[in-house]
């Protein structure tokens, strides 16, 4: 039923997985009862539509989804454990990434959180992480689905052969980009390493980045960008949208109702702890400095 959305098989499906038999065999009941509706053809549609609406708005809307999905979780966490209260610290939060840098940066953000928590000293060792599971292969020792999970964050602004998509197999030609990435953030030394400094600030470059760079042009950006990651940066998780100044006013642009009329604009500056970023990447809210 293309007017419909998803068909009545693929509708009960879904809900079977978050309600009991019971409770989908009540609404399959309701909906065929809908589709016999006055003995025509096709019965009464929009009755139809109206039983599916009540559940199919949070199929498309990724906040009521982990909503209900954490909320269903703690219920069944407090019967198991016979404990009560709310489970998770902060609601669900989401953030519009931008393939290419913006996408690269938030992924490894997100890699290095067990590394800012302290609980441990390499991101590759944190089991429930994408980068630990890639790294380390996973259960069938080949990590395939984090591998193209990461493979998409830090490729998807490049052109990719249509056929192959983000295929796992490329993960060892992506992992290097990634893993450097990584190792300036956490200010570990490549081997064969050349130092320059610029003020204060240390640099360690390999041969290949001491031609490329010159001047350090090249690595200084890069290395105060990788640093930032060692800190709490509230743009990753309230930005709202991160990305290019023009990818941040396009889709500011795409959704002006949600902004007052007084806005011009959507790309915001980051400040603060982000300020490395400056320039590069750029955020839809504007938030305080010194909250993140």
């Amino acid at each position: 039923m293309a007017e419909e959305g998803i068909s009545d098989a693929e509708f009960l499906k879904r809900l079977s997985v978050l309600y009991g038999e019971g409770f989908v065999a009540d609404v399959a009941g309701q909906l065929d009862a809908a589709r016999h509706e006055g003995g025509v053809e096709g019965g009464n549609p929009e009755r139809v539509a109206e039983i599916k609406e009540r559940f199919t708005y949070r199929m498309h809307d990724l906040g009521q989804f982990m909503k209900g999905l954490l909320q269903r979780f703690t219920q069944w966490f407090n019967t198991r454990h016979k404990r009560t209260g709310t489970l998770w610290e902060q609601r669900f939060k989401s953030v519009i990434v931008e393939s290419g840098t913006a996408a690269r940066t938030m992924a490894a953000y997100i890699d290095l959180n067990p590394v800012r928590a302290g609980m441990v000293e390499d991101p590759a060792d944190y089991r429930w992480s994408s980068y630990g599971e890639a790294v380390g292969g996973g259960r069938k020792g080949n990590g395939k689905k984090a591998r193209e999970g990461l493979v998409r964050a830090i490729t998807s602004d490049r052109v990719v052969d249509a056929e192959e998509g983000f295929d796992a197999r490329k993960w060892k030609e992506a992992s290097r980009s990634y893993r450097r990435l990584m190792g300036m953030a956490l200010e570990r030394k490549t081997l064969n390493a050349k130092v320059a400094t610029s003020g204060q600030m240390k640099i360690t470059k390999n041969d290949a980045e001491a031609l490329e760079s010159g001047d350090n042009q090249t690595v200084l950006p890069e290395l105060k960008m990788a640093r930032m990651l060692r800190h709490r940066v509230r743009y990753f998780t309230d930005g709202a949208v991160i990305g290019s100044k023009r990818f941040v006013n396009d889709v500011f642009e795409a959704s002006r109702e949600r902004f007052s009329e007084k806005r011009k604009d959507g790309a915001r500056k980051m400040r603060g702890d982000a300020k490395a970023a400056a320039g590069t990447l750029w955020s839809a809210r504007d938030l305080r400095v010194g909250v993140g």
